[in-house]
């Protein structure tokens, strides 16, 4: 007897769960949506800035980086090719 009552649900019922969950997962997202403080113009302008000068500043320490350590290669190559 209880094996009947335990019976899995068909083919047709996990469907209809599925699409149940998907339509429950569209309206929380669009309750979550409704939560978000968006930033104002000036604000996406003055971060967008800050994000330009930083990736600016990082390349061209890169840069400087790049060719100090490139320098002190060429100058232990050159004394090493010259033993």
């Amino acid at each position: 007897m209880a094996e009947a009552n335990s019976k899995k649900p068909g083919f047709f019922a996990k469907v209809k769960n599925w699409f149940k969950n998907v339509g429950k997962f569209f309206r929380d997202t669009k309750s979550e949506l409704k939560k978000v403080v968006w930033p104002t113009k000036k604000q996406v302008l003055n971060n967008t800035a800050v994000v330009l000068v930083v990736v600016v500043i990082a390349s061209v320490l890169i840069l400087l980086l790049d060719m100090l350590f490139g320098g002190i290669m060429r100058g232990i190559l050159s004394v090493a090719a010259g033993l």
